[in-house]
């Protein structure tokens, strides 16, 4: 009898464990670095940039946020909402946050690569995307959180929060600037070079996946995506006038990771 009170108690406890664990965010388990050391915020420049006390420039690795806008460009759709709501975490940790520098520490401008932490572990990379806020991004080597990030954006996805509530998604047929988009469409062709795959999607746009990533990108044999509808996202680069002569398609997008680009279930 004594056992089959402890077996109940104990099942309880488990349930009530389980049950709480589901509760949480799925962000709520992107691990924190060990023995980081706090550092104070200056100011946050955007959604997903901060400027320290000691006069660093910090991008945040695997988000990316709507853009601010300025030199008489209108600020995209939640970029303020999620410049606001990485300001008001940052205050929340009394303006001081851990920083996890990635594989790949900086970015072409000079930029510190890091994962950004508030004072009680809480990664704000997957805070402001479980928000609807910004999108997954995702540049080898710095994949470390990438899938407690994606579990982040799928909830926010899921539930139509933020950036979600009309879903972005472009037709590759709309595509008129450059800069990051997420967009739909059916590969017309897959090409191999020395400038790696090369993925034909009509309306002069095409997909490329580097040479020296394409063996990342097992999962997708480029024959068998032929005819497939396909979402992609990345910066989109706007080719005119070097390519015209060539032949070449105008825009371009470089698919960084595997997690880029997925298969569309028709």
């Amino acid at each position: 009898m004594r056992f089959s009170v402890y077996s109940k108690k104990a099942s309880l406890v488990g349930a009530f464990f389980v049950c709480a664990c589901m509760a949480l965010p799925a962000w709520a388990f992107c691990p924190a670095p060990r023995d980081a050391r706090l550092v104070e915020v200056a100011r946050v420049v955007d959604g997903d940039t901060l400027r320290l006390a000691d006069g660093r420039s910090v991008r945040m690795i695997g988000l990316n946020t709507p853009e601010q806008g300025g030199k008489g460009k209108q600020a995209e759709a939640f970029a303020q909402a999620a410049t606001r709501e990485l300001q008001k975490r940052v205050r929340a940790s009394a303006n001081q946050v851990m920083l996890e520098a990635g594989d790949d520490p900086r970015d072409r401008y000079g930029r510190l690569l890091a994962h950004v932490y508030d004072r009680r572990g809480d990664n704000l990379e997957a805070a402001l995307l479980a928000e609807g806020l910004g999108y997954v991004v995702a540049v080898a080597p710095n994949t470390r959180l990438l899938d407690c990030h994606l579990d982040a954006e799928k909830a926010a996805r899921d539930q139509r929060k933020g950036l979600w509530r009309k879903p972005p998604i472009q037709s590759v047929a709309d595509v008129s600037q450059g800069g990051f988009a997420l967009l739909s469409g059916r590969v017309k062709s897959v090409d191999r070079n020395r400038g790696g795959l090369w993925l034909d999607m009509g309306h002069s746009l095409v997909l490329n996946v580097p040479l020296q990533q394409a063996s990342a990108f097992t999962e997708y044999h480029p024959g068998s995506l032929v005819g497939r509808e396909v979402e992609v996202r990345g910066w989109v680069v706007d080719r005119a006038g070097r390519t015209q002569s060539s032949g070449q398609a105008r825009w371009s997008l470089r698919i960084t990771h595997p997690s880029m680009l997925a298969i569309r279930r028709d």
